[in-house]
């Protein structure tokens, strides 16, 4: 076995440990005497048996829910990998994520990534495993390694945007660039309205893009999309400013939060760019109420999630390019 793949495989390891804690209440480190049981637990069928217990300690779940691998290497010959969440049940503790490695001959290799917390003896004891399991079954580390990485970006997906699975919530992509009605929008009297309540003929602030003015302009139509489970990305935006004194460094800070579809086009820095393409860290444009100015916020946090069934809405006004939602800089449809 190289040592590249090793490193690799580690990384993928610990990395879905991690990322595994952030979901749990509370996790344990598994100790070198669970490693050894766990290995002579047994799924009677991977296909049916999703929830198993062991002497009334120890359970396997089915890792969320999923349904096997099957993978197919150069050699044609195909290879399945289960994953099973071990979990002592004093406490409903998570203590590992157990492999079940089924070879085409129906060839069953067990084996058990540990929590990041257990003892490092427990993950000697893991690599050894998967070397010796290695020797037998060609790049059998390189499959697994694919598969825990998949893993690890789902659960950091999961991470960002708050413990939801976006497709597993069917939220619906497509091409309506709106947002929910409850977002407000700035008019022209100085004052603020629900999308939702804006009426035609109402003035609302474009601001010209070159001159960084604002002109009022009236709406023609809003336009109401039926109501789905829409995918909404949610942008944090904060604006600091930080002056030394004699005491310390005092900072003003202000904040927008603004959601729309991902698709919706917005205006930072860089340009325009659909909102689920904006990065954190990118500049936006926003009208900071304190100051009466706009001024670039800088991208805290960005989020994309399913908000429920709701209708969405945008403005078609008689001008300009420009409006304000939530103090925010966007583009008209």
């Amino acid at each position: 076995m190289r040592k590249s793949t090793l490193t690799f495989l580690l990384a993928s390891s610990i990395y879905l440990a991690q990322a595994q804690v952030l979901t749990k209440v509370n996790p344990r480190p598994l100790t070198m005497a669970e490693y050894d049981k766990a290995k002579t637990f047994a799924i009677a069928d991977l296909d049916k048996d999703s929830y198993v217990k062991f002497d009334n300690t120890y359970v396997l779940d089915r890792y969320e829910g999923r349904k096997p691998y099957f993978i197919t290497g150069d050699d044609g010959l195909k290879k399945r990998i289960d994953l099973y969440k071990l979990i002592a049940k004093d406490g409903m503790q998570e203590i590992g994520l157990m492999v079940f490695y089924t070879n085409e001959k129906g060839a069953v290799y067990k084996t058990i990534v540990p929590d990041f917390t257990a003892d490092g003896k427990v993950w000697e004891k893991y690599f050894l495993d998967i070397d010796n399991i290695n020797k037998e079954e060609k790049n059998f580390i390189l499959k697994l390694s694919y598969i825990l990485s998949k893993e690890v970006s789902f659960q950091q997906y999961k991470v960002l945007n708050g413990g939801k699975d976006m497709k597993e919530e069917g939220a619906t992509y497509g091409n309506d660039i709106c947002f929910p009605g409850d977002e407000v929008v700035t008019m022209a009297n100085g004052g603020t309205k629900m999308l939702k309540d804006v009426k035609s003929g109402e003035e609302i602030i474009t601001v010209d893009v070159s001159s960084n003015k604002p002109t009022a302009v009236k709406v023609k139509e809003l336009t109401v999309h039926e109501a789905k489970n829409y995918a909404l990305t949610r942008l944090v935006l904060v604006s600091a400013k930080t002056l030394n004194t004699r005491l310390g460094q005092e900072v003003m800070l202000t904040n927008k939060i603004l959601q729309a579809t991902p698709n919706h086009p917005m205006m930072t820095k860089d340009g325009n760019h659909k909102m689920g393409e904006v990065l954190q860290g990118q500049e936006v444009m926003c009208l900071n109420e304190k100051t009466g100015k706009y001024e670039a916020y800088t991208v805290l946090q960005k989020t994309e999630h399913a908000n429920g069934v709701q209708k969405v809405y945008n403005i078609v006004a008689d001008g300009g390019s420009t409006l304000l939602v939530n103090g925010v800089m966007v583009m008209q449809k």
